[in-house]
Formats: structure tokens, C-alpha cells, sequence
């Protein structure tokens, strides 16, 4: 993608006496700003992919690891003062205000951090558990690194389990209602306890997931803000041939399943007419992609022990059935859909032109040299012209729960791509791509 450029190359914390250098990481979406909640899940999933799908990916594996690596090298900076966990860089208010290229960012770049005396025990757990994950990736490839990130996680899982409390307390202003944590960060905890279970298999993280499991809520999500149906998945599998009773963590997997599977009497999810998965609330597909990754996950787990899930009334639904689910939704984003277009840009012959993220719709720096201010570029904000540069992969939010997509910038609901809808789709994309029947 060679239309984008440096950007943010001045972002740091001044604290003396040293400043923390905190250039690199992930715009969440289609502004210019770092939230580390979501950028640390997307991380973790991008991790997860590669653990789960990773033999699947040929020569594209290379490029998943520099994915992973350019999260994880951000989150160490993030975390390389004890004491301190960075919770975003940027002026949320101040960004939402400019239509303006990463390149041309003259908004306030505060790094906003937490303390034991402020703390953010969701965010720092995610940061573990994207850090943990990525360790057991890069075991593989570059195990001094894969060491690093494992010492860092247990640190800043630490951090988050001794200094308890949510980031909406402490940075509430300045994370609401842009990544407000919903759910509560005791999910968040076990989640970040499990990845370092897979990575260091020590009984003492079975033991924390023993005693704090029952302040997680069930509520059947998987996103940037819930990990419980995530949680019920990966301990299914990492406690399968346990001593410890994995039973919980399966019916837990196997309700979630029953709630989303469309002839399942428990069924708690909508869907379109063309068959795309609904929740409420704004960027739906990340709903879509990150519920087909867990069904494609448990599925090789249920295939493995030789399982069905009973949803009662006659439902039973078979590793095969979670895979067609699965193959529907990516399916749908695709183009097998009424309106036959593709939620991701770039991909077959009809896709979004006009969507919501900066850097695409203006003009870019090979095309115009010149400095375009805040306020100039809202021209190409409201212009009906395609964007001119081509985000090629970005998965958009999708369209409405009639199938229909309205492709304009301003409906950024739909429109804006983001990092936590594509992440999950990578290694259901390297699994279908392997099992094309």
C-alpha cells in the first residue's frame, strides 16, 4: 500500500528523565488515533490466527508475523515504564474534529497512561494476553523475542490482577464513548490468565482462572470489550486432557454456540434476510467475523474429541455444521450476498468506494505534496466521488439488517473499517482457503 507514509514518527510520553518513545502500533479504525484496548485484542487475535491457522497460510504467514510483531513492539513500548500501562495516543475529541492524513496530523498526540493509583485492569490484561499469545507465536521463529514478550505479559498481567479496576474510572473522559469497557475487566483477566496458561502451563494460572472464573458473566460475546464466549473456547481445548474439569468452560462453548446457531431453540442472535449474522450496535461485521473464528476453532476441537453439541429441541449441531456457519458469514462478507458486493475493499467486482477512514479519501501525499489542514479536508469528506486510494483488505462494518449498504462516508456505522473486524478474519480465511469444499 504504498500511498501511505510515515505519520505520527513525534508520538512520546515525556517523562523525565527520559521521554517514552511510543511511535508504531495501529489506528483503531479510519481516524488517526491509537486506542491500545482494541489495537492489544486485535493483536491477540491476529496471534490466535496463527496458532489455530497459521499451517494454512503459506507464504502469507510471513506477513501475519510482521502483523503481530508491529502490535507487539508497540505494546512493549506501551509497557516499558513499571508502573505504567499507555492507554491511547491521540485527542479523541480534537481528531473527531479533522478529516486529515496520518501524514498531516497536527492534533494533540497525548499519551494517556494508568497507574496503580488510576488503573485500567481491562486494558492491561489485554495487553497481556496479546503479548502472551504472541510469545507462543514467535517460540517458533525467534524464541528470544518470544521470551521477551512472555516476561513482559506475566508483568503486566501482574499489573492489572494487583491494581484492580476499569480504565472508564480512570481515563473515562478520554476513552468514552469511544472504547468504553461494557463488560467489565474481570473477563478481561481470566482472558489474559488463560493466554499465559497456554504459554507457560503453570498451575499457578489455572489456579487464578479456578478462583476468579465466577466473576465472569456468560453473556455469549466475543469482541474488543467481552471475551467470555472467547474464554469457554480456548480453555475447552487447553484443559481437554486436564486433571482440572474443563466441563464448565464446554457447556459455556456450547451455549454460546446454541445461541447463535439460527435453528437452535436458544438462539439470542439476528439475522438478515441474505443470512448475515446481527447484534446491536454500530461496525456489525466484527460480530460476524470474530463469532465465525471461535465456530471454526471449536469446531477441529468437537472433530478432535469426536463430539456434537445438543441445543435440545432436536437441534444438534456437528463440528461440519459450525464449519457451514462459519463459511456463510465469510461467504456473505464476499459477495455471496443481495446486494452482491464485497464488505471488503478491493475484493471481487463491487465493493465499498466511499468509506469512512481518512487516509483513503484524501488525496495522498504522492498526489498532493502540500500540507491539507484540519478543516480543508472536508471537501473529500463530503464529496461523492470513490475514494482515491484503495484500502485494499479493510473489511468495512457492513451493511444494514435488510442487507443493503448505503456506501456513503458520513454513515460510518457502516462504513468505517477496523482493525478488531479484520483480525479474526485471517485465519478463517487461511482455514477456508485450505478446505475450499
Amino acid at each position: 500500500m504504498n500511498w501511505r507514509k510515515d505519520s505520527a514518527l513525534q508520538d512520546l510520553y515525556i517523562l523525565p528523565p527520559s521521554n517514552v518513545d511510543l511511535v508504531g502500533g495501529y489506528y483503531d479504525a479510519g481516524d488517526n488515533m491509537k486506542f491500545n484496548f482494541p489495537m492489544a485484542f486485535s493483536t491477540t487475535m491476529l496471534a490466535w490466527s496463527v496458532i489455530e491457522f497459521g499451517k494454512f497460510m503459506g507464504p502469507e504467514l510471513k506477513h501475519s508475523l510482521d502483523a503481530i510483531r508491529w502490535g507487539t513492539d508497540y505494546l512493549l513500548k506501551a509497557t516499558s515504564i513499571p508502573g505504567f500501562v499507555f492507554a491511547q495516543v491521540g485527542d479523541p475529541y480534537a481528531d473527531h474534529n479533522c478529516w486529515e492524513r496520518p501524514e498531516d496530523m497536527d492534533t494533540p498526540r497525548t499519551a494517556f497512561a494508568v497507574t496503580k493509583d488510576y488503573p485500567a485492569s481491562e486494558l492491561s490484561a489485554e495487553i497481556a494476553a496479546a503479548l502472551a499469545a504472541s510469545s507462543i507465536v514467535y517460540r517458533k521463529y525467534h524464541l528470544s523475542y518470544s521470551s521477551r514478550l512472555l516476561k513482559r505479559a506475566t508483568m503486566v498481567f501482574d499489573f492489572a490482577d494487583k491494581y484492580r479496576g476499569s480504565y472508564n474510572d480512570s481515563l473515562g473522559h478520554w476513552v468514552c464513548p469511544f472504547y468504553c469497557d461494557f463488560s467489565g475487566y474481570q473477563d478481561e483477566l481470566v482472558w489474559g490468565a488463560a493466554w499465559l496458561l497456554k504459554a507457560t502451563k503453570l498451575p499457578y494460572y489455572l489456579d487464578y482462572i479456578a478462583k476468579n472464573i465466577h466473576n465472569v458473566k456468560n453473556y455469549g460475546e466475543f469482541g474488543w470489550d467481552s471475551k467470555d464466549a472467547g474464554i469457554n473456547v480456548l480453555l475447552s481445548k487447553l484443559l481437554m486432557n486436564s486433571s482440572f474439569n474443563s466441563k464448565p468452560f464446554s457447556l459455556n462453548a456450547d451455549k454460546f454456540v446454541c445461541s447463535v446457531l439460527p435453528e437452535s431453540p436458544s438462539v439470542s442472535v439476528s439475522y438478515s434476510p441474505g443470512g448475515l449474522l446481527f447484534k446491536p450496535g454500530g461496525s456489525n461485521l466484527q460480530h460476524a467475523t470474530a463469532f465465525s473464528f471461535l465456530f471454526l476453532v471449536y469446531a477441529g476441537y468437537l472433530k478432535k474429541t469426536n463430539q456434537q453439541i445438543d441445543c435440545s429441541g432436536n437441534v444438534l449441531a456437528s463440528p461440519t455444521r459450525l464449519k457451514q456457519i462459519a463459511r456463510s458469514q465469510v461467504d456473505y462478507i464476499l459477495g455471496s450476498n443481495p446486494e452482491n458486493m464485497s464488505y471488503m475493499v478491493g475484493y471481487g467486482g463491487k465493493y465499498p468506494e466511499r468509506i469512512h477512514h481518512r487516509a483513503s479519501s484524501l488525496p495522498s501525499v504522492d498526489e498532493h505534496r502540500g500540507h491539507i489542514g484540519c478543516k480543508e479536508g472536508s471537501f473529500y469528506f463530503q464529496t461523492q466521488n470513490p475514494n482515491p486510494n484503495l484500502l485494499s483488505g479493510a473489511v468495512v462494518g457492513g451493511p444494514d439488517i435488510k442487507d443493503s449498504y448505503a456506501d456513503s462516508r458520513a454513515d460510518f456505522a457502516h462504513s468505517e473499517p477496523t482493525t478488531y473486524i479484520n483480525a479474526p478474519l485471517v485465519g478463517v480465511l487461511a482455514y477456508f482457503k485450505s478446505h475450499p469444499s
